[in-house]
C-alpha cells in the first residue's frame, strides 16, 4: 500500500515578501582633479585609500607661491589704474570748466572724456584680473565636496599636478543606493514610488555573502527607474540606506560593491492556501488525499505567487477538507488507497484517522 504524510490545508491570508539581489553604490562618486598646475607641497592625512573626510576639508595643496606673485601683481595693476583715473577724471573736469570760458576747444574735452572713459575700463578690467587671480589661489586648495570617503589616490607629495588630471576618487557617505531589479510578476504585489512625493517603500537588506549572517540594514526605496533593463525587462527601484558606515549608530559597515539580498513586503493575498514548495511537483501537480476513505486526489493548481517555501493558490481552487499528501509519491493514481505516516504534532483528525484504520486492521 502507497505511504504518505499529510498535512491539513488552512485557509489564510498570506502576506508576499519579495525578494531580490543587488550591490551596494555610491550614490555621489566623483574624481578630484586640480584646476591649476603645480608642485604638491601638501597632502592631507585623510586622503589616503578607505579615509574618511569632511566636507570642505583641504586633501591636497599645490605651491601658492607663483599664485600669490600672480595677485599681488594683479593688485598693483589695480592701484595703478585706479591712479590713472584719478587723473583723467580731474583732468576732464578741469576741461570741462575751461571750456565754459572757451579756454580749450571741445575737441579737447572731448578727449579727457575719453581718457576717462578708458581709464574706466581699465579699472574693471585690472578688478577682473585681481578677482582671477584670487580664484586660482584658492584653487591651489582642493577642498572636499562633501563629507565621503577616498576609494583610490592618485597623487603624492612631490609630484606635479596638471590642470584637469585626476588626484583620486571619492564618494559620499551620508546614504548609500542599492539598485534593486523587480520583475513583472514581483511589480504586481508592489507598491513602487513613481513620483517625488510618493511614499517611500521599507526594505531590509542582508549581507549576500554570509547569509547566515543575522545583520539587517534598514532602507528605503525612493524611485523607480523610467526604463526597464533591455535584456531581462526588469524594473530596477532604488533603495537609500543613511549612514551607512554607522558613523552616527552601532550598525556594521554597509559596504561599497556589498552584495545584498533585499526583502520587501508586497501586498497581502486574502483567502488562500500556502502549500509547501517540497508538495508541489511539476510545477503544478498537487496530491490531496480523502480523509473519509484515504483515496488519492491527484489534481493540477495555478499558482497566484511563489517563493523559495510556499506555493500559494486560491482557497477556491482546492476543495475543502482535503489533506494535502506531502511525501514524494512516485505513482499516485486516482483513488488509490494510502495508509497516512504520523508526524509529531500531526492533527487530531489525522491521528484519529490513523487510530480508526488501526482499528479496521485488528478487526479484519
Amino acid at each position: 500500500m502507497l505511504r504518505t504524510r499529510v498535512q491539513d490545508l488552512e485557509v489564510s491570508d498570506y502576506p508576499v515578501v519579495i525578494r531580490t539581489n543587488a550591490v551596494v553604490q555610491a550614490h555621489n562618486e566623483v574624481t578630484l582633479s586640480s584646476q591649476v598646475t603645480g608642485r604638491v607641497v601638501r597632502v592631507s592625512p585623510s586622503f589616503e585609500a578607505g579615509a574618511y573626510f569632511d566636507e570642505g576639508e583641504v586633501l591636497v595643496e599645490i605651491d601658492p607661491r607663483d599664485f600669490e606673485n600672480a595677485l599681488s601683481i594683479a593688485k598693483s595693476e589695480l592701484s595703478a589704474a585706479n591712479s590713472t583715473l584719478t587723473l583723467a577724471k580731474l583732468v576732464e573736469e578741469r576741461k570741462l570748466k575751461l571750456v565754459k570760458s572757451n579756454a580749450v576747444s571741445q575737441g579737447e574735452v572731448d578727449a579727457a572724456t575719453a581718457s576717462r572713459e578708458q581709464a574706466e575700463a581699465n579699472v574693471e578690467l585690472a578688478a577682473s584680473r585681481v578677482e582671477q587671480a584670487k580664484l586660482q589661489l584658492q584653487r591651489t586648495k582642493i577642498k572636499a565636496p562633501f563629507d565621503g570617503r577616498v576609494n583610490t589616490k592618485l597623487i603624492g607629495l612631490g609630484q606635479v599636478a596638471g590642470a584637469n588630471n585626476p588626484l583620486g576618487e571619492v564618494f559620499a557617505i551620508d546614504y548609500v543606493e542599492v539598485r534593486l531589479p523587480i520583475s513583472g510578476q514581483q511589480r504586481d504585489f508592489l507598491e513602487l514610488p513613481e513620483f517625488a512625493d510618493d511614499e517611500p517603500l521599507e526594505v531590509t537588506l542582508r549581507d549576500g555573502i554570509r547569509q547566515a549572517s543575522d545583520t539587517i540594514w534598514k532602507g528605503r526605496i525612493v524611485r523607480t527607474e523610467g526604463v526597464l533593463d533591455e535584456n531581462s525587462r526588469d524594473l530596477f527601484a532604488i533603495a537609500r540606506v543613511d549612514d551607512p558606515f554607522g558613523r552616527k549608530t552601532d550598525m556594521p559597515p554597509l559596504r561599497i560593491g556589498q552584495p545584498v539580498i533585499a526583502s520587501i513586503q508586497g501586498t497581502t493575498l486574502k483567502d488562500v492556501m500556502a502549500l509547501p514548495r517540497a508538495a508541489v511537483r511539476q510545477l503544478d501537480r498537487i496530491v490531496l488525499v480523502d480523509p473519509k476513505d484515504q483515496t488519492l486526489r491527484p489534481m493540477s493548481v495555478q499558482a497566484v505567487w511563489s517563493d523559495a517555501e510556499h506555493v500559494v493558490v486560491r482557497a477556491s481552487a482546492i476543495p475543502r477538507g482535503m489533506w494535502l499528501a506531502t511525501t514524494t509519491l512516485a505513482y499516485s493514481p486516482e483513488g488509490a488507497k494510502v495508509e497516512i505516516i504520523p508526524e509529531p504534532g500531526a492533527s487530531e483528525a489525522i491521528a484519529e484517522t490513523n487510530a480508526k484504520g488501526d482499528d479496521q486492521k485488528a478487526t479484519n
